[in-house]
Parts: C-alpha cells; structure tokens; sequence
C-alpha cells in the first residue's frame, strides 16, 4: 500500500534500505512468507503517522512523505517477492522499490529526487552523502523509538557552522529538506503533533544554542525543545529525546 502523494513536485521523498526495515534471514510470525521488523520499522510507522495528521488537517494537503524502499544486499534482492509481501503484511505505505546494486543505487535516489537517505549501512550513507543526497545514518537503538510521533534531531553545532560560502551541497540538501519539515510541523498545533523537530548543541555555552536556534528560524524551523550540552556527554540526553535520526552537515550516527 502506499500513500496517494496529491504532487509529486511537493512530495518529500525518504528512501530508507530494506536491511534497514527487514531482518534479513529472520522469519517474521507468518514464517517464510515476511520477514521479521527491523530498526527501521518504528521510522516508517512515524512517517505515516504525519502523513495520516495532515490529511486530516487537509485532505487536499500535498506536502506529505514519499517512502521508497531501496534493496542493495543481493539476498533480498533474490526474495524481492517476500519483502513486497512483507511491506503490505505490516501495512507499510511505500511508493516505490528500488533493486539496485551497492554501486549504482545512486543513480536510483538522484533519478526518484530522494531528500533523504537512511541507511544501517556507514558506507552506503557516506557514499550517498557524497553524491549530493541528504544522509543518515540509523542506529540499533532507534528499534526502541516511538512510532506514535516522528522525532526529528538537529546538530546545532552544524547549523551554526553552515554560514560559509559557497554552501556546500550537502549544507543546500540540509536546509531544504529541514525548510520541508518546518513547513509540515506548522501544520500542527503547539501540543499533540506527530511531529517533533529538537535542537542539541553539544560544544558552546547559551549563546551557541541561541545562534543555532536563530539560524534554524531562518530557515523557517521552529523547534518544540532545545538542549546545550555545553560539553557533557550527549548519551543521556539522546536517552532521553530518543530521536529517529540525527540531521548534520557530515555523516553522523546517535552513538555516544
């Protein structure tokens, strides 16, 4: 199943890897035909849930996210089968299922105009990032993450780091996609919204806080909470927010 996308000009698309949503080998509860949830499987439920929200709000809303599922691991691609029959067992809404190799699923994410690529993979992240596409690298923790609202995490120090010129592309790709989100959260009221967009800046003192905070109003992004960190370890804190993925203008992961 997936979501019917009103424009496809104004369709925020996220494509996350299929080893990232799926076990590979694992058997989900109908055995060979599904395959076991993966630490993706929370992020998907989220994106649908604000994609539910705004239509709710507008039936005619046509800002709304776009999930394609890309297989680059050579078993999966050999049961492409099982994971078309898993994706609709677990009533994931995605658009479209990208079979590609490791080394020309780029040309997959530039061709469908993909905002946002979400990988386990550091490799296939950094390879993504490099050729221009938003990335982020998803941790094995986030399978504990909410599904009921999409938690969205921003690296101040990045955003304080990003009035430099010429813009770098992957600083260009940032800010257009958080430009998307900003627009989507003020669809939402202040409380009950499927979508939360949080500041953490890890170095600096209130005045770093205060210019990323700035720059990211700019921007047109409002955050619903904002942590300075002033050097302490982020762990605790990252416990705490639980976000989904981390947004930066270099590949970063949610470890410590």
């Amino acid at each position: 199943m997936s979501c019917l996308q009103k424009d496809a000009d104004r369709a925020v698309v996220v494509a996350v890897t299929s080893r990232a949503v799926f076990e590979s080998g694992a058997e989900g509860d109908d055995g060979d035909e599904v395959y076991k949830v993966g630490t993706a499987f929370p992020l998907l439920q989220a994106l649908q849930r604000v994609n539910a929200r705004l239509l709710e709000e507008n039936p005619a809303e046509s800002l709304l996210f776009d999930v394609i599922l890309v297989t680059t691991d050579l078993e999966q691609q050999q049961q492409s089968s099982r994971i078309i029959s898993s994706t609709r067992h677990y009533g994931l809404e995605v658009s479209k299922f990208s079979f590609s190799g490791t080394e020309d699923f780029i040309e997959s994410l530039l061709t469908n105009n993909v905002r946002l690529f979400l990988s386990t993979d550091r490799n296939e992240a950094s390879h993504a990032s490099q050729n221009g596409v938003l990335s982020a690298l998803l941790d094995q923790n986030l399978a504990s993450c909410p599904s009921e609202q999409l938690r969205v995490l921003f690296c101040g120090d990045a955003v304080i780091r990003s009035n430099i010129s010429p813009m770098p592309v992957s600083q260009q790709a940032t800010q257009s996609f958080s430009a998307q989100l900003g627009e989507m959260r003020q669809r939402f009221g202040m409380f009950d919204s499927p979508l939360s967009m949080v500041l953490m800046t890890a170095r600096g003192g209130r005045e770093s806080c205060s210019a990323a905070l700035l720059t990211l109003r700019s921007q047109g992004v409002s955050v619903d909470e904002a942590y300075c960190l002033a050097g302490a370890p982020r762990g605790p804190i990252l416990s705490l927010i639980r976000p989904h993925f981390l947004l930066s203008n270099s590949l970063s992961d949610l470890e410590e």
